[in-house]
């Protein structure tokens, strides 16, 4: 598939704010497109390079260079120019990464470099995300959708399922089960404002611990055992505990959800920077382990002794894991039978509170495992409002803070794919927490103007605020009050970050 064909596709998806649009756009462009292309185009439409970030800077970027008459590039071929770009490195690196932008910008049409830029920079935003690209591949493809998207769960990639179903029709679903040893996407949670709300909202249900820690997805098949990080990443080197912990367990073959957390001398959670920390150590693990040591504390069973149980009902569910699972290394939690019982869920909440953790997450009892969605039925309740905002631009301090990028700009995603900002803070970062984002936004900037330096969106910060209200300031027309930096989230992407809609419907009594 050529790279003008792509790039078409992504401005008149870009252009369009109607979903039935842009999934028959991507329906037409997935009919064309051969299953060798899939590991490039969907990320490009979704604004992301395969090889993640490749050293190029906007000083590169921004060179002139003249287009090409003609469009001749396909995405195979810039995916593997990008390749190479990413493995330039030692000496005269800049210059090498200089020389193959420029090589590759030349190739390409003005509309292909236009697009390539915004690629590069991060600005392609153009709504075309996972969800929609599922849509419009079952239809391209003559598979029913629901069949598509559990197969996309069960891979926990979109690109090898689109590969095979563009290769061999929608037969080729059968091959995606759930298997021991391949992770799959979570189960996610949405927002209530209060455990009564919840309650209300779900009825019988059970209120567990909302524990601030790392989520972890543990296979065992016999004597082996492999760890995954919500993203999927392996981690298994790294937690020998949890490796041990899964070997004492009764059964032979499953699969667990949980977290991993570290605790104090008290029995307290140590902060989540702490056990980020440990969990995020490569080297050294003996030291880690020894300093930091983590517990896994598991809340799902997915599979057990090879048989699927993402389709039964979460009471059912619970009953494999604490077959399996002792007590000690389940989450706490209460069942609640209706919404008027849920005195019972505030004191939960209370406790839990009290005993350190950052609040509790209600679950229907009767509700399947929604791999990879954000599940209706998963309800987390916390006692502040937070919120997991894009970093857009930061400010250089002065005083104390003089050489620091301090004052974030920050952003919540809307419905056609870009970032609206909501407001600014400076409030809640420790001096190293300073350090950190001063450089990693540095390597994140795309221009500086005075004191504002502008950031490619692609850093996830978890924000607590206290309340909303109208602003003309902003294009959302609606700003944060009081808004504090929690933590960073590197372990999400700008795509899982909140959106405006969310911060809009959980404060109905503010309308910009």
């Amino acid at each position: 598939m050529l790279l003008s064909r792509l790039a078409r596709v992504s401005q008149e998806v870009a252009a369009t704010s109607a979903r039935s649009r842009k999934i028959a756009l991507l329906a037409e462009l997935f009919r064309e497109a051969e299953a060798a292309d899939v590991p490039v185009v969907i990320p490009y439409l979704a604004g992301r390079l395969p090889q993640g970030r490749i050293g190029v800077g906007w000083k590169v970027l921004s060179r002139p260079v003249a287009p090409a008459a003609e469009p001749s590039l396909t995405v195979r071929e810039v995916d593997a120019r990008l390749t190479e770009l990413a493995g330039v490195s030692g000496p005269g690196s800049q210059a090498g990464r200089a020389r193959l932008v420029g090589e590759l910008l030349g190739a390409c049409t003005e509309d292909e470099q236009r697009f390539l830029f915004g690629l590069l920079t991060g600005e392609v935003r153009q709504g075309a995300l996972d969800a929609v690209a599922v849509e419009g591949l079952a239809r391209a493809t003559g598979a029913p959708p629901d069949a598509v998207r559990r197969a996309v769960m069960l891979a926990g990639s979109l690109q090898s399922v689109a590969g095979a179903l563009l290769a061999d029709g929608p037969g080729a679903l059968e091959r995606f089960r759930l298997t021991v040893g391949r992770p799959v996407l979570p189960m996610l949670a949405h927002s209530a404002s209060s455990v009564a709300e919840a309650v209300g909202k779900l009825g019988a249900c059970a209120v567990e611990e909302k524990l601030d820690g790392i989520r972890v997805q543990v296979h065992r098949d016999g004597d082996s055992v492999r760890v995954h990080t919500r993203t999927l990443d392996d981690i298994t080197d790294r937690l020998p505990e949890v490796t041990a912990a899964a070997l004492e367990l009764r059964g032979e073959r499953f699969i667990l959800d949980g977290e991993v957390i570290s605790f104090d001398g008290d029995g307290r959670p140590r902060s989540f920077q702490e056990t980020a920390g440990r969990v995020g150590s490569r080297t050294d693990v003996a030291t880690a382990a020894r300093e930091v040591p983590v517990s896994p504390v598991f809340f799902d069973a997915l599979s057990v002794d090879g048989r699927d149980l993402l389709d039964l009902p979460f009471s059912e569910r619970h009953a494999e894991l604490a077959r399996l699972v002792p007590e000690p290394m389940r989450v706490r939690r209460t069942l609640v039978p209706g919404p008027g019982e849920q005195d019972a869920a505030e004191a939960f909440l209370a406790e839990t509170l009290e005993r350190g953790h950052e609040g509790v997450v209600v679950k229907g009892l009767d509700a399947p495992y929604s791999a990879g969605r954000r599940g209706a039925s998963w309800l987390k309740v916390k006692p502040v409002h937070t919120l997991d905002l894009v970093v857009l631009a930061a400010e250089w301090g002065h005083g104390r803070r003089t050489g620091k990028l301090s004052n974030l700009h920050l952003g919540a995603r809307t419905a056609e794919g870009g970032f609206a900002m909501l407001g600014k803070t400076f409030k809640g970062m420790t001096d190293a927490m300073l350090a950190w984002q001063t450089e990693r936004l540095k390597e994140l900037a795309v221009d500086e103007s005075g004191y504002v330096v502008t950031v490619r969106p692609e850093l996830v910060v978890e924000i607590a605020y206290d309340g909303l209200q109208r602003s003309t300031r902003y294009p959302a027309g609606v700003t944060l009050r009081f808004a504090r930096v929690l933590r960073y989230r590197e372990d999400k992407r700008p795509e899982e970050a909140d959106t405006v809609e969310t911060l809009l419907a959980a404060h109905p009594g503010v309308r910009p």
